[in-house]
């Protein structure tokens, strides 16, 4: 997993090429610690489809809120720069995170 910073989000998932998964996380939320793991599983499973990133909103504040994260967790897809689907907060289980990379494989 590529971790971003206000520097490299925009070439790495606004100018991307194909399927970008950014989670989006804070250094004192519990639930991102908790996904953390699975997101890492997902990477590895299909990582050959989708680039997988992470961002630390807890020092990209203004990135995060110009894509409109207003809380966490949220794992997001972006296809050709623009956000296509995101799960927030209770909805970004392992199970919905799955079914959500799923569909853009």
């Amino acid at each position: 997993m590529l971790l971003l910073d206000k520097e490299t989000f925009e070439a790495e998932v606004l100018k991307a090429e194909g399927t970008v998964l950014v989670d989006y996380f804070g250094d004192g939320c519990e639930p991102c610690k908790a996904l953390l793991p699975h997101i890492e599983s997902f990477s590895e499973k299909y990582g050959d489809k989708i680039k997988f990133t992470k961002l630390n909103t807890t020092g990209a504040r203004r990135l995060a809120i110009s894509q409109k994260i207003l809380g966490l967790p949220v794992i997001a897809i972006y296809k050709g720069g623009e956000k296509v689907e995101e799960l927030i907060k209770d909805d970004a289980t392992p199970e919905n995170i799955e079914a959500m990379i799923q569909k853009y494989i």
